[in-house]
């Protein structure tokens, strides 16, 4: 499996260990923490899918801007793709590379996207959502380590899309806070959603009409915002969300902001 986190634990640990390290990856993954070592005065050398640390190293304080977080923003950009009459303003987005998957899912679904007000230094840009008319796609390969994060999101987004959206090559997801393949379909099925959990993915069929239920986050926090966002969506009944704690791992002001959003 692909990941950003061991590769980054990796890196570190070269960072301190005496000769050099070279680290392969299996797929592409977000390279936050190499842009940050090298402003910091690291050096490593990346070729396709090695990388090349040569240890021990010492780095140097920097000052560091931060832009917002793209797997945060999935949430409000769904949101006004699939909300009617909805036009929402996203600004200081990061739109890294290895992160932007969801983007590129957003236009292949026929989504009405705009990139504005670029940072080409700080890799980050304003994003324009407004309500589209969406199709099916598939999404897999190389692109899921740009989106796994996002995928939770995705499939609500997908289960308001006409025909059918084929997840794959997702397999991580059973190993995140909880079994996400099969969390995020028992969630939108329980508020009438069409999906089947596959082996290393979901297969989605909409355009669905969605209804109150009870869901459970099961401690994830992903399924506690992509619930809270299928509930606007919502016009037979209440959505119940329990545990929707779990949404402070990430994100704590998220009911402030949904609440901005909903009063405009």
């Amino acid at each position: 499996i692909a990941s950003a986190q061991v590769k980054s634990a990796l890196i570190f640990a070269a960072l301190q260990a005496q000769g050099q390290s070279v680290i392969i990856e299996k797929e592409w993954t977000r390279n936050h923490t190499e842009d940050m070592l090298r402003q910091f005065g690291g050096d490593l050398s990346v070729d396709g899918k090695k990388i090349t640390v040569q240890g021990p190293q010492k780095l140097n304080g920097q000052t560091v801007v931060v832009p917002g977080d793209i797997s945060s923003a999935a949430f409000w950009l769904v949101a006004g793709l699939i909300v009617p009459n909805s036009r929402v303003v996203l600004k200081n987005v990061g739109i890294n590379e290895t992160r932007t998957g969801i983007i590129d899912v957003i236009r292949a679904m026929g989504g009405r996207l705009e990139i504005t007000d670029i940072d080409p230094v700080a890799k980050s840009a304003t994003l324009t959502v407004e309500t589209s008319d969406l199709k099916g796609t598939e999404i897999g390969g190389a692109l899921i380590p740009r989106l796994i994060d996002e995928l939770p999101i995705i499939a609500l987004l997908a289960t308001q899309a006409q025909g059918q959206t084929v997840i794959k090559d997702a397999e991580e997801l059973k190993v995140k806070e909880t079994d996400r393949i099969q969390v995020v379909a028992d969630a939108l099925n329980s508020m009438g959603a069409t999906i089947t959990p596959t082996a290393d993915g979901m297969i989605i069929k909409g355009k669905s009409a969605l209804h109150g239920a009870r869901v459970n986050t099961f401690g994830d926090h992903r399924i506690g915002m992509m619930t809270a966002i299928a509930a606007l969506l919502v016009t037979d009944g209440e959505v119940e969300l329990d545990r929707a704690e779990a949404i402070n791992t990430s994100y704590p002001s998220f009911f402030d902001d949904l609440e901005t959003l909903i009063h405009g």
